[in-house]
């Protein structure tokens, strides 16, 4: 029995211990959970304030990015409008400039109306007094028949004979000295025929071109080039100096600038970064950079090359360059370095003719239109610009003033001159030397003879010098002398009005009295 009750005694005493290990082993659990509710309670308040601070900083940060845009975007509404402005300012100008000219075009249509009244009236009272005069002519001639006791046939007979007696004696005497003097001045006589000859192909200079166009495989390039917002093509035409003009026109961008190497350099870049692909502003600040440094590289070359071929040394290197520049220069199609090289290889072969010094002749005819590709006073005709370029670098004077006297702004001071200006005149005016097409060009000479055709009394009509004379040969007993003025300056009226040419057009009106007899 003490036994058993040992036994229950210890099993209690176990299960009481395990109940108490049990019951600390609960309240350290408790204490524990307490203590990690509490730190979890810490690091969620502490989570939530680190969260409230980023979402303030991300507000800050997006309000300050959102006013920076809004700032951006009002700078360039701000230039955009500016620009809009200036255009339409710039329109208005134009359209208050083309009224001022119609109305400037208008006053002189109603003087040169007036002035064809006047002269109709002062050919009517003209005419009543030739009458008048032919009348009183006759009368006094009658009179003088009565005091003579001559008639008028034998007046003038008598008159002949004794001219024809005088002028025997008067030739005899000076037929001797005419040859001697002839002999003396025959090589001079003959220098200044020769040229007054080909001078008589004069011609005006014609209209620059001052546009380019670049074609594209397609216009998908065309939004590209533009850029968002435009700031591809402002980026071209700032870094080149030309307005590139995108519009309607399928596969083709049209570059306008009066500068004919901008143009070019324009051009070449839009190449390049077409066919890159990478078109951007920095991109294109480059491509223009590199190629304004290899197109000015090649302008020295041309030069330098003309100068070789045409054999002229002893060049200064800026008229080189200037020389260079001609190959980017056109005139009605012409292209200018051509043009310069035909002068002056023509100067060389007429001076040569001649017995000028060829050498100096072909350095002028080169040179002579240098101040076209000029950039400094634009103002100056280009004649006497070049002639001021190449004085600056101690060209031979004789040259300079081949320069500036070949389209007669100055004096011509020696032979030297003339032929360079008649060299001009071959190669500009000649047909074909600038781009015409050859049926356009027969057509427009037979539009000139057949507009003279249609005033009364015309017979003929003959349009010669490439167009740049009329020759009107008009009836003799149907226009009279005093008419033959009043048709040049009708038919030259008429052609200025609905005709389109290059330079100018001379009308001459030639009346002549032909008598006819036959001896049997």
């Amino acid at each position: 029995m003490d036994v058993v009750l040992l036994i229950v005694a210890a099993i209690a005493g176990l299960v009481a211990g395990v109940l108490l290990d049990r019951f600390l082993l609960a309240k350290q659990f408790n204490k524990l959970e307490e203590a990690s509710r509490m730190k979890a309670d810490a690091l969620l308040r502490e989570a939530q304030a680190q969260a409230e601070t980023l979402k303030k900083e991300k507000l800050l940060e997006a309000k300050a990015e959102l006013q920076d845009l809004r700032t951006r975007q009002e700078n360039e509404y701000r230039e955009r409008d500016q620009k809009l402005q200036a255009a339409e300012q710039r329109v208005k100008q134009k359209e208050t400039t083309l009224n001022q000219k119609y109305e400037q075009t208008k006053k002189e249509q109603q003087q040169v109306e007036a002035v064809r009244e006047s002269l109709a009236e002062q050919a009517e009272v003209l005419n009543r007094r030739l009458e008048e005069a032919e009348k009183l002519r006759n009368q006094q001639l009658q009179q003088l028949e009565k005091i003579a006791g001559l008639t008028r046939e034998e007046a003038r007979n008598q008159m002949v004979e004794l001219v024809k007696d005088e002028a025997r004696s008067i030739a005899a005497a000076q037929s001797k000295e005419i040859v001697e003097t002839a002999k003396m001045t025959a090589n001079r006589e003959a220098k200044r025929i020769v040229i007054q000859t080909i001078q008589r192909t004069a011609a005006e200079n014609a209209i620059e071109n001052a546009v380019s166009v670049f074609h594209l495989e397609n216009d998908e390039v065309k939004g590209r080039i533009i850029g968002r917002e435009g700031r591809n093509i402002r980026a071209l035409e700032a870094a080149t100096g030309v307005e590139i003009i995108v519009d309607d026109t399928p596969e083709a961008i049209i570059i306008s600038g009066f500068d004919p190497v901008r143009r070019e350099i324009a051009r070449l870049s839009l190449h390049k970064l077409v066919a890159d692909g990478r078109i951007h502003p920095a991109r294109i600040e480059e491509v223009v950079n590199k190629t304004t440094r290899l197109l000015n590289e090649e302008i020295m070359e041309v030069g330098e090359r003309t100068a070789i071929d045409l054999g002229i040394h002893g060049l200064h290197p800026d008229l080189i360059r200037l020389v260079g520049k001609m190959k980017y220069r056109s005139s009605y199609g012409q292209n200018l370095l051509q043009h310069s090289r035909e002068v002056a290889n023509l100067c060389a072969i007429m001076a040569a003719e001649l017995g000028v010094n060829a050498k100096l002749a072909k350095r002028a005819g080169l040179l002579h239109d240098i101040g076209k590709v000029s950039e400094e006073n634009p103002e100056m005709p280009h004649a006497l610009l070049g002639m001021t370029i190449c004085q600056r670098y101690n060209e031979h004077p004789e040259v300079l003033n081949a320069i500036g006297a070949h389209h007669d702004e100055i004096e011509m001071t020696s032979l030297l001159s003339p032929i360079v200006q008649a060299c001009d005149a071959i190669s500009g005016a000649r047909p074909g030397a600038r781009r015409e097409i050859v049926e356009s060009y027969m057509k427009r000479l037979k539009d000139l003879e057949n507009l003279a055709l249609k005033y009364p009394g015309v017979s003929k009509t003959y349009a010669i010098q490439a167009g740049r004379e009329l020759r009107v040969i008009v009836e003799s007993d149907e226009v009279s002398d005093q008419q033959t003025d009043q048709l040049a300056f009708d038919i030259s009226s008429q052609i200025q009005n609905e005709m389109q040419y290059p330079g100018q057009i001379k009308i001459t009106v030639i009346r002549e009295k032909r008598s006819v007899a036959f001896a049997k």
